[in-house]
């Protein structure tokens, strides 16, 4: 990886929120004042009940102490997965700063009307194509993918646009968290929250 940017401060113990969801919060937080593109951006890792597993980039659009919201087509490959091994994991990784934090835990749809919520904010023409494409299946070229946009488009016109059924939601509840933060000679700082009893064990991991 790449090496930071800005400077960085040794990462130890009681440099530490006892909380994770607080100790996110702040790294976060850093990622946007130092001007990070996108430090939302996250990989999301599924797999199959029987299978390879497969990863892919997607936005975090909420997150709080219940978990964390991402959107997707509901026959996408990556729902299809969830809803068949909720079993997941993300990272948001932040090189300018030095910083990236993985999450493990079971992700599940959230209810419709937060799906709904979500979907009054899209952009209108991310709202036309969240019924134009069907996600992950194979098409015949690029034309057939713009044809079904303007046939969209023209159904809608001007009017409002509802969540297409097939497209909404999922959080996923953390069992785990890990915060790496780079330091020189590969001597990385890492900090492992494991969650056990209800409340939450944090360890130094080797680099």
């Amino acid at each position: 990886m790449s090496s930071p940017t800005h400077p960085i401060v040794p990462l130890d113990d009681d440099a530490l929120d006892p909380n994770p969801f607080a100790q996110f919060a702040a790294w976060l937080d850093g990622a946007r004042s130092a001007g990070v593109h996108e430090p939302e951006a996250m990989t999301l890792a599924t797999v199959r009940r029987e299978g390879p597993p497969s990863a892919r980039m997607v936005l975090l659009r909420g997150w709080g102490p219940d978990g964390f919201v991402f959107f997707s087509n509901y026959e996408s490959r990556k729902a299809v997965e969830l809803d068949t091994n909720p079993a997941a994991a993300l990272v948001l990784h932040w090189a300018p700063i030095g910083r990236q934090v993985r999450i493990e835990g079971t992700a599940g749809r959230i209810t419709e009307a937060a799906s709904d919520a979500y979907f009054e904010t899209r952009h209108r023409g991310s709202q036309i194509a969240a019924w134009a494409s069907a996600q992950s299946r194979p098409i015949a070229d690029r034309a057939t993918l713009e044809r079904e946009v303007a046939e969209i488009a023209a159904r809608f016109g001007d009017g409002h646009i509802p969540r297409p059924p097939n497209w909404g939601g999922y959080r996923l509840d953390p069992v785990a968290f890990e915060f790496w933060q780079h330091a020189d000679n590969r001597l990385h700082d890492r900090f492992q929250y494991t969650k056990a009893a209800g409340a939450w064990r944090i360890q130094r991991l080797a680099p």
